[in-house]
């Protein structure tokens, strides 16, 4: 396996107020041999991890882009901008992070041993919400690069894991504040509301959740497909009887939280450099939740105790099996 990671901005193209010198990454998990029979490039995935906007769960990225390594394919994790102190609203930042991961991927497909038509992205809670956010408008974001300005960031497909969906009745609000700030226009929360916003041009989306999930209520994946269907977008749902949020790829390894390297939370990390500085000041609530993130950016573990889930662990080869079917069809 050859493994790095880049930056996706330059310095000078990238400003957040509370990123205190981080900058949006890409890490790549690649094999190095020749592409598959036939093909210019093995399909290639893209890991968006959740964390309620506020910051880049380890416990989505590398677990889950070695997962699908194995079964094949290139794989990569995106470290987008986030939002924990819900100071600064994020906007449309996070959408133009993953929008330039996804030009860059195409237009260095070629070097990434990856098939610039089988680019697959693969979201999480509110990674979901990004991930189907450029599904249906990422045409509408441009790049101001000369590189990429004739290169779509839209997927050739999509997986949805447990997403963050709607900001009505069943949204998650925590997620919505990170992104919009705690006063957004109602304007704003529809336009946020992603079943209200699907249309035919959406790429083929594979969703799973679990029916009792007490963090995003399973009605996003829900609502999600049932927009999906009405406007006529292939799509597959799975809804599982039992598990907690933030499954992940539920085996014993993900049970016993070794997710690999911690690197998603950089920015949380930065962010608690700079309150240990007073470049910024936080109540004294949010300090205990940044004591806890950076405890896991160290590689320690949570108090929670999780078992694996054999139900849920299954999606991976579902998704797998159906991301096959629909990028060859798209060929």
């Amino acid at each position: 396996m050859k493994k790095y990671q880049i930056r996706i901005w330059k310095p000078e193209e990238y400003s957040y107020p509370l990123a205190f010198g981080f900058i949006p990454s890409l890490t790549f998990y690649l094999h190095e041999d020749s592409p598959e029979q036939g093909t210019s490039g093995r399909p290639f995935i893209l890991i968006v991890p959740g964390g309620a906007y506020c910051l880049v769960s380890p416990s989505e990225g590398e677990i889950v882009a070695k997962t699908f390594y194995e079964k094949g394919w290139q794989a990569g994790v995106l470290t987008y901008t986030t939002n924990l102190l819900i100071k600064e609203p994020l906007r449309d930042q996070p959408r133009r992070d993953l929008c330039r991961a996804m030009r860059l991927i195409r237009a260095d497909s070629r070097q990434l041993g990856a098939d610039p038509d089988r680019l697959a992205l693969c979201g999480f809670s509110a990674g979901g919400h990004l991930c189907a956010d450029v599904c249906i408008r990422g045409d509408e974001t441009p790049d101001d690069l000369p590189a990429y300005a004739g290169l779509s960031p839209v997927p050739d497909a999509a997986v949805l894991s447990y997403p963050v969906i709607t900001s009505g009745e069943y949204g998650h609000k925590d997620s919505f504040r990170a992104l919009l700030g705690r006063d957004a226009s109602e304007e704003e929360l529809r336009a946020a509301s992603l079943e209200l916003q699907v249309h035919p041009g959406v790429p083929p989306c594979f969703l799973w959740a679990t029916e009792d999930d007490q963090s995003v209520s399973v009605q996003n994946t829900r609502l999600f497909a049932q927009a999906l269907r009405e406007a006529g977008v292939p799509c597959e749902m799975h809804i599982f009887s039992h598990g907690v949020h933030g499954s992940s790829v539920a085996t014993e390894e993900w049970a016993a939280e070794h997710y690999g390297e911690p690197y998603t939370l950089e920015q949380t990390l930065r962010l608690m450099e700079a309150v240990d500085s007073g470049r910024v000041e936080v109540p004294s609530g949010m300090k205990q939740a940044l004591a806890e993130a950076g405890h896991r950016a160290q590689g320690g573990k949570t108090s929670k105790k999780r078992e694996p889930n054999p139900e849920v662990a299954v999606w991976p080869d579902l998704a797998d099996r159906w991301l096959r079917e629909q990028l060859w069809m798209e060929m």
